[in-house]
């Protein structure tokens, strides 16, 4: 995080930036409850032998994306967060995806026969 910024805060920015925040009110507010796609930063832990580093470990619920989009996914998880004010810097380390969505990409078009 930038100098100031507890990392749990840097960590719960990142989560709701990449889900459900906005810095504005939309009229789309209303419409559903935010909390059923929000991310939620679960975990923080220092990085050995760094200052003022941190691995944040962040959960999104399935239903925030589009079923069989990579695009969507990622774009969703690392859109906007990379340019993010909260932090010096962020990296993407590991990305886990349930079998349950997995299971809505129909894999490539050519090539590849089951």
């Amino acid at each position: 995080p930038q100098p100031g910024v507890p990392p749990e805060e840097a960590g719960a920015a990142v989560a709701a930036e990449s889900s459900t925040g906005t810095w504005t009110t939309v009229w789309t507010d209303g419409l559903t409850s935010l909390d059923r796609y929000k991310g939620r930063c679960y975990d923080i832990e220092p990085v050995a032998g760094e200052e003022n580093q941190y691995i944040a470990y962040v959960a999104y619920p399935s239903d925030l994306f589009e079923e069989g989009s990579v695009t969507n996914l990622f774009t969703s998880i690392v859109g906007n967060v990379f340019g993010f004010k909260a932090l010096r810097a962020l990296r993407l380390e590991d990305l886990r995806i349930p079998p349950s969505y997995t299971k809505t990409f129909q894999g490539p078009p050519h090539g590849i026969q089951v």
